[in-house]
């Protein structure tokens, strides 16, 4: 399952992250009504809104990191 998160500033932004790494910014409206969606709902709920808000972020093309 992936993990995404979530971070409200001080000036109305909403930062999600995706394993720790900023994927997106909302801001304005599209903030605002995030924000509203989220309020009161379970993780795999939360999960679902960020997943959606963050758009095709993924497109199954990256590569995996080889470390060695």
């Amino acid at each position: 399952m992936t993990t995404f998160s979530y971070r409200f500033t001080k000036n109305g932004q909403v930062l999600i992250s995706w394993q720790g790494r900023l994927v997106t910014t909302l801001r304005g409206e599209p903030a605002r009504v995030l924000l509203g969606q989220a309020a009161g709902r379970d993780e795999p709920a939360i999960q679902e809104l960020l997943r959606r808000a963050t758009g095709n972020f993924k497109h199954g093309n990256e590569r995996a990191v080889v470390r060695r």
